[in-house]
């Protein structure tokens, strides 16, 4: 489809966010830029490939977590189909589990929804510029796991992101067969991933590692602060 012309020589943004409180918010904070509109918003994964053909916008910018699909595997999806599409993970997940991992799958940027506007503003700016960006904390955590030669030691470091995204599914209540339904794999599959992820983190039996997986997710949804 030929992309149509910016409005007044904005560019287009596409929110994926499935929040419609927190999506409006960013809406709202992105219209108000002179040089940037929101073309189009949701709260589905599925409707996103359908909104970019659409809306051929210059930036999609996607949370991480979009019901039991992990805004990762969006990523990935929305990249098969249009793979010069520059996407920014907006999350309230921490930036240090998941930046990096944004940075793989094909995320030019990762900034968390608890920044400053001026710090979002700043990461869509760089995106839409064509840089990528993360934060100075991350860079330098980066450069200095560059430098050291080895990944942090983090246990979820040791995760695939698929495992991760299994490993969140299990923290909240789903079973094997709801986690393999959710994310589109079979049940050995899944069962596969769980001995990895028990093995990885240090869990002797299912019990423990919902415990763990539960905990993980408490802190990770934790309320957070909301854009002003």
């Amino acid at each position: 489809m030929t992309a149509k012309k910016p409005q007044n020589g904005k560019k287009r943004i596409l929110l994926v966010d499935d929040n419609p409180v927190v999506r409006e918010g960013f809406a709202q904070l992105i219209n108000h830029e002179p040089d940037l509109v929101v073309c189009a918003q949701t709260g589905s994964p599925a409707e996103a490939a359908g909104l970019v053909k659409r809306h051929q916008p210059h930036l999609a910018i996607v949370d991480l977590s979009l019901g039991d699909t992990s805004g990762l595997t969006l990523v990935r999806d929305l990249l098969c189909r249009e793979p010069a599409l520059p996407i920014l993970i907006l999350s309230m997940h921490d930036e240090s589990t998941y930046a990096e991992r944004a940075l793989r799958s094909g995320a030019r940027g990762f900034v968390m929804k608890q920044a400053p506007v001026e710090e979002v503003m700043k990461a869509i700016h760089a995106v839409l510029s064509g840089d990528n960006y993360v934060s100075e904390r991350i860079k330098a955590q980066m450069v200095a796991t560059l430098v050291a030669g080895q990944k942090p030691a983090s246990l979820l470091e040791r995760l695939s992101d698929r495992e991760l995204e299994v490993f969140g599914l299990i923290g909240r209540g789903k079973t094997t067969r709801e986690i393999a339904a959710a994310i589109g794999i079979s049940i050995k599959t899944v069962e596969t991933y769980r001995g990895h992820i028990k093995e990885k983190i240090g869990a002797h039996n299912g019990a423990e590692l919902g415990r763990q997986a539960a905990a993980w997710v408490a802190r990770e949804e934790a309320p957070q602060n909301q854009p002003s």
